[in-house]
């Protein structure tokens, strides 16, 4: 990881020191290219950041040596190698910032329901929860739990159309906000736990390092449900429409890059 710069011997201000960020963006049945290519502006918006991007995390020296993590996934496990190296990652200091399917690992059972079979122990403990299922998309409420935090500090309750995840948790969560589920998920084997309250964006520590993930950003285009479909008649943007959600995501950056939350 980088170290700060010190002002130079003749004076002139401090160069900012380089950034270095590993943005992982792959998987099924999203517009990984949207998302991949909103994350990089969002991104370049800092001039310190540079970024490596992957489809998957088996590249451990880059992580190794990168000061932030992003991930926009659907349906990616990191080998067991790759695990280890991100708890060991994160208990030095790192910051992994989470978005939408990461925490997801499917399975397309013969009778046509979706599994989220548990093979990833270790991968989903240092996430702090994996997606076991979600209802029809349709509007939903998105409520601040902890309004004093700087994450979501003057943020208001909201409505978005997004996959409301019903989520199985691991650890000892800081939940900033959450959502209630009142129907059960649609297509999966264990659709019927899904009414409740589930995080929508939390933290979860690890040594000096830290997990924070947000639930919101499905996004879909008319390619994206390819083999199972060829053709997805809609363009589904989620919250990614919504202004407060592009709010998030630059406090979730901020928070990832300067370590000062």
């Amino acid at each position: 990881m980088t170290s700060p710069g010190s002002d130079p011997a003749d004076g002139t201000p401090a160069r900012p020191p380089r950034i270095d960020c590993v943005l992982i963006a792959a998987g099924k049945y999203h517009d990984i290219d949207f998302a991949r290519l909103e994350l990089l502006k969002l991104l370049a918006e800092d001039p310190a950041i540079r970024v490596r991007v992957f489809e998957d995390y088996e590249n451990v020296a880059a992580i190794a040596a990168a000061d932030m993590l992003v991930t926009y996934t659907c349906d990616v496990v990191p080998s067991l190698a790759a695990q280890e190296a991100l708890r060991t990652w994160l208990g030095q200091g790192g910051r992994w910032y989470a978005l939408h399917g990461t925490s997801s690992i499917l399975r397309l059972l013969d009778d046509g329901l979706w599994d989220a079979p548990r093979w990833a122990p270790l991968f989903v403990d240092l996430l702090g929860s994996q997606f076991i299922s979600h209802p029809p998309i349709a509007p939903y409420r998105v409520t601040v739990v902890d309004p004093a935090h700087p994450l979501v500090e003057g943020v208001a309750p909201f409505e978005t159309t997004d996959e409301l995840y019903h989520l199985e948790t691991h650890g000892d969560l800081h939940v900033l906000m959450a959502a209630d589920c009142t129907e059960p998920g649609t297509g999966f084997v264990e659709a019927a736990a899904a009414p409740g309250t589930h995080p929508v964006l939390y933290i979860k520590h690890h040594g000096r390092g830290a997990v924070l993930y947000l639930t919101l950003g499905h996004c879909r285009g008319h390619y994206d449900l390819q083999p199972l479909a060829e053709w997805w008649p809609s363009v589904d943007r989620g919250a990614w429409e919504l202004p407060v959600f592009h709010q998030l995501l630059r406090r979730g950056l901020r928070w990832t890059k300067d370590r000062t939350i």
